[in-house]
């Protein structure tokens, strides 16, 4: 009877070990990128000369639906928006506002293609130029 389970054991084993062979981790994706994570990153963000940031993430909300982007998620406190397009693919875009010195708001923009990294500069580009149109046409309006 012993000789049995060891075949079941055997398939166990194997099974679990292709499994974990299959799985994948944000690390590992990270460090798999093409571009190196400066040259990401310099795509990824923008500086503002305002310091008003919860200005900065409402024009990056309309800006987002502007885009055809549904906003998943805004949270104030965290400086952050989440949102989807669906357009024959789904694209999901993380935006972030922090202050930079006394003069800025630093907004970056992450997008990912299902689980993988947008590195095509093209969305960023896009994005960075609806949203210095708006921040600019925000700053001229006198309240």
């Amino acid at each position: 009877m012993m000789k049995n389970r060891f075949p079941v054991a055997a398939a166990l084993c194997a099974g679990l070990l292709v499994l974990g062979g299959c799985q994948t981790d944000s690390r590992d994706q990270a460090l798999a990128t093409s571009q190196s994570q400066v040259a990401l990153r310099s795509i990824q963000t923008r500086a503002f000369d305002t310091t008003d940031r919860d200005k900065t993430l409402r024009t990056v909300i309309a800006t987002l639906q502007d885009l055809g982007f549904v906003i998943d998620k805004a949270d104030d406190t965290l400086g952050t928006v989440s949102a989807t397009k669906l357009d024959g693919y789904q694209l999901r875009m993380t935006v972030s506002a922090r202050p930079r010195g006394e003069t800025q708001t630093l907004v970056r923009a992450n997008a990912q293609y299902n689980i993988t990294a947008v590195e095509d500069p093209l969305p960023y580009q896009q994005f960075f130029e609806a949203l210095s149109k708006s921040m600019f046409l925000e700053a001229q309006q006198v309240e």
